[in-house]
């Protein structure tokens, strides 16, 4: 199993801004959020650093923690030590974001080198046109079973899509997961599941 790197680039975060919202502020580091999905009501802690924005954000939004026109979440912050983005709760970041991850298999070419990513329940981005082909005619048609309800998510107020939508993407069906590695293995292409 390959570990899952997260290379910062935020784009996990930027629709998150309709899902996780400020219900109340406590003090200049702490709020009390919401999960909007599930209902589920979280307390988190800002890291010092990003105090004073996130508090000027909040007030720019009336106090709402919730402006409509926003897409990426309040606490998606840009990096001040280097490039990219970071979260400004990452220590007390809800459940869904522990869970999160941007794909769940990579795929190497025949000469070793990363040429695939296998992102949510069964999408491929790639730029090799060979594994395109593959993925399109032999791995996408292949049957993706269900997936399970996790047990911290209530099914009460749940849109049907929900769970896919949120979950799908990083529960680790392994017979789906056997049969691709063994068709990628067939066609000289490794792969390897992510955990």
């Amino acid at each position: 199993m390959t570990k899952f790197e997260c290379d910062r680039c935020g784009k996990c975060c930027r629709s998150f801004g309709e899902f996780i919202t400020i219900e109340r502020q406590l003090s200049g580091r702490d709020y009390y959020c919401r999960f909007t999905i599930t209902r589920e009501l979280f307390l988190t802690h800002v890291e010092p650093e990003f105090a004073d924005a996130i508090a000027e954000e909040y007030e720019q939004q009336g106090g709402s923690g919730n402006d409509k026109d926003q897409k990426k979440c309040i606490f998606l912050q840009k990096d001040p030590h280097g490039n990219g983005f970071t979260c400004a709760i990452y220590p007390a970041r809800p459940l869904i974001c522990r869970e999160f991850q941007c794909y769940r298999m990579v795929i190497y070419n025949p000469r070793g080198e990363l040429c695939g990513r296998v992102i949510g329940r069964n999408e491929l981005k790639t730029a090799d046109d060979v594994l395109a082909d593959l993925w399109k005619d032999k791995i996408a048609p292949l049957p993706y079973p269900a997936s399970p309800r996790p047990s911290h998510l209530p099914r009460k107020n749940m849109h049907p899509d929900t769970e896919s939508h949120i979950h799908g993407s990083h529960v680790n069906d392994s017979e789906w997961a056997d049969t691709v590695v063994a068709i990628l293995k067939e066609h000289g292409y490794y792969s390897d599941p992510v955990e």
